[in-house]
């Protein structure tokens, strides 16, 4: 989790213990309660999000960690990256030279009902960084690709009556790659001074991909439209003076899209990705435009492919003050690149819910009903807020809660 990087084992222990709750309640549509300058116009094929009846934390199983992105692999399990806690009595802290990401397989057809097993750590030093965290992973035939990313300057932060928990964005780094579903890894020849897309930021400089996420076309992403892997980022391309904390793990302004044939090697060779510039794709990274912009309203990103619906499906995080409530909506679109339009804006959605991603594996046949998958809560009682769990059970764990998309009138 993205906690205060030299706190992380003390907030891992304090959030783990204090929701208990797996039940999850049906609810209504999330109030509407969307900002005035929204770009986003309501989407003419769906009136919204509705929750469904499903929800389930994985406490019982002793899972207090966060950054749960499951990949469906051809084997038919789910395998994730996780950090900043524990999974069962396995330690993964994501601070210093020897920082650790985690990863685990995922087992099972019924969210309700899995089977978290086979975890274990890596060791990936962020030097000159103070801490490193997984972002992007994709099984695809059989190889596993991590991708990890930077934060730096990580501290409390008082401004006001506010506390904020800040470190600033920094570099995507690479990716590291297993041929036999984690048993084994080779590490990226990238370094955090030296990452794949060249974006060293050590003053506050903002990053347009900092912590990518692969784009989820399916089962061992059968679903791709041309056989190539997508990555979905937030970042920002504007460092003047907005809100505080514009630029961080949680926060951003724009959404930015690359795409690279999967292989090992490719992965690792900037000269193999195109990226979005607005009109068509182009190898030149200076080129890149975002393929949505919402200043001061975006923040951590995944896109999930609805097959059924033909849809692509953009879940969005804004953090706020980064240590408060947070606010998720989802956006979908007919193309990967847009045009996007809003399905449900959730205002305090967990109600501090992050890490939002859609699993294809857990899209029903019809593609209306479908599970949210995220962690929340790492921060419930900074500055004596009351910050509490919605849907009920939301917590510092792997959190799944079932929604249902509501018809539009076309």
């Amino acid at each position: 989790m993205k906690t205060l990087i030299y706190l992380t084992i003390v907030f891992c222990l304090v959030y783990g213990s204090s929701c208990t709750s797996s039940k999850g309640g049906e609810g209504g549509i999330s109030s509407k309660e969307i900002p005035e300058n929204c770009p986003f116009d309501q989407s003419d094929d769906f009136a919204g999000l509705q929750f469904g009846p499903g929800f389930r934390n994985y406490l019982s199983e002793k899972i207090t960690s966060d950054t749960w992105y499951p990949s469906w692999a051809s084997d038919g399990n789910l395998y994730s990256p996780w950090t900043d806690g524990k999974v069962r009595d396995l330690q993964s802290n994501s601070a210093g030279a020897e920082a650790t990401t985690g990863i685990a397989t995922i087992k099972g057809d019924d969210p309700m009902n899995l089977t978290i097993t086979d975890e274990a750590v890596y060791i990936s030093d962020p030097t000159p960084y103070q801490g490193r965290y997984p972002c992007g992973s994709l099984v695809y035939n059989g190889i596993w690709y991590y991708g990890t990313y930077c934060l730096y300057g990580g501290q409390v932060i008082k401004k006001g009556n506010i506390t904020y928990n800040w470190p600033w964005m920094g570099p995507f780094v690479g990716f590291r790659w297993s041929t036999d579903l984690g048993k084994t890894w080779t590490q990226t020849p990238c370094t955090p001074d030296k990452p794949l897309f060249n974006e060293r930021t050590m003053n506050g400089e903002p990053v347009k991909i900092g912590a990518p996420h692969f784009v989820d076309f399916g089962k061992n992403s059968e679903f791709s439209p041309d056989g190539k892997a997508y990555l979905v980022a937030h970042g920002s391309s504007n460092s003047r003076e907005r809100r505080f904390g514009y630029d961080s793990w949680i926060t951003g302004d724009e959404i930015y899209l690359a795409r690279v044939t999967p292989g090992i090697e490719n992965m690792n060779d900037v000269s193999k990705y195109e990226f979005w510039n607005g009109k068509a794709w182009t190898n030149d990274f200076s080129q890149i435009k975002p393929i949505a912009a919402w200043t001061d309203n975006m923040g951590c990103v995944t896109m999930t492919y609805n097959a059924p619906l033909k849809r692509y499906l953009m879940c969005v995080t804004d953090g706020g003050t980064t240590g408060g409530y947070f606010n998720t909506y989802v956006l979908e679109s007919k193309e990967i690149t847009g045009p996007w339009k809003m399905v449900q804006y959730f205002k305090h959605f967990g109600e501090q819910a992050y890490f939002v991603n859609i699993p294809s594996k857990f899209i029903n046949s019809d593609g209306y009903s479908f599970w949210l998958c995220y962690s929340a809560n790492f921060a419930s009682d900074w500055d004596g807020q009351k910050i509490g769990s919605v849907p009920e059970g939301s917590c510092y764990s792997l959190c799944l809660k079932e929604v249902k998309l509501i018809a539009g009138n076309r």
